[in-house]
């Protein structure tokens, strides 16, 4: 770990059987990472668990958030407001690039191979998961984003101009009743990556808000087991 970097903090759900994979996945913001496991937990009636695999949901630091006019809040980096037409704050992105990148390293050296992680997250966590994956980890089995969007000229979509080899396929769904992140957002975010080679699956969800749904967290639950299956070796 690098020297005088943060450490996140992070809530973790282990294997029932042997560990073989890890998932890691991104709260939104201003919640943390129990949080959004107890959410997952209340919507689906248990706990998320897999046999092999190991489930990681770490807090973002506390830092000023502008769209609540400085205040602190658990995000994974700043916005300089909620809307998909501005710039990123591409500082804070990469800061939480760096952090979460000790993250899968720890997943590598207890022995689970880049190809058997799948990383993702809610809102602004599956923002996030899409900056780390595409332009910092092109390696790892996957991503998903569940009501999450990318700004029109995110550097995740440059980076993918430049891109050359297999790119992780995307998992994304979103709630048509979506308010705060609107529905069309996140359709032109996977309209985008699409059209830049990243193999993709968009589900919408009729009357969704802004929020996680039992039916979105079972497909996403097969989708995990499809692209991390547990009859691997090692």
């Amino acid at each position: 770990m690098a020297s005088g970097s943060l450490r996140l903090q992070r809530n973790m759900v282990l294997p029932t059987g042997r560990h073989s994979a890890s998932l890691i996945f991104l709260h939104g913001s201003g919640d943390c990472g129990q949080g959004l496991r107890k959410w997952i937990k209340q919507v689906l009636a248990q706990d998320l668990t897999f046999q092999h695999i190991k489930i990681i949901y770490p807090t973002a630091p506390s830092r000023p958030y502008t769209p609540l006019k400085g205040g602190l809040s658990n995000v994974w980096f700043d916005r300089f407001k909620i809307s998909n037409d501005c710039p990123e704050h591409l500082d804070s992105i990469d800061a939480t690039c760096h952090m979460l990148t000790e993250l899968i390293d720890d997943e590598v050296k207890s022995g689970i191979s880049k190809n058997r992680i799948l990383v993702g997250g809610f809102s602004m966590g599956g923002c996030m998961a899409m900056h780390l994956a595409y332009r910092k980890h092109p390696d790892v089995a996957g991503v998903f984003a569940l009501s999450s969007f990318l700004n029109k000229a995110s550097a995740v979509y440059q980076a993918l101009q430049k891109a050359d080899g297999v790119l992780p396929e995307l998992f994304q769904c979103h709630g048509t009743a979506d308010e705060l992140v609107l529905h069309s957002w996140g359709e032109e975010t996977n309209w985008v990556l699409r059209s830049l080679g990243v193999n993709s699956q968009f589900h919408s969800f009729p009357g969704v808000y802004h929020e996680l749904s039992k039916t979105e967290l079972e497909k996403l639950k097969s989708w995990i087991l499809n692209k991390l299956p547990g009859d691997m070796g090692k």
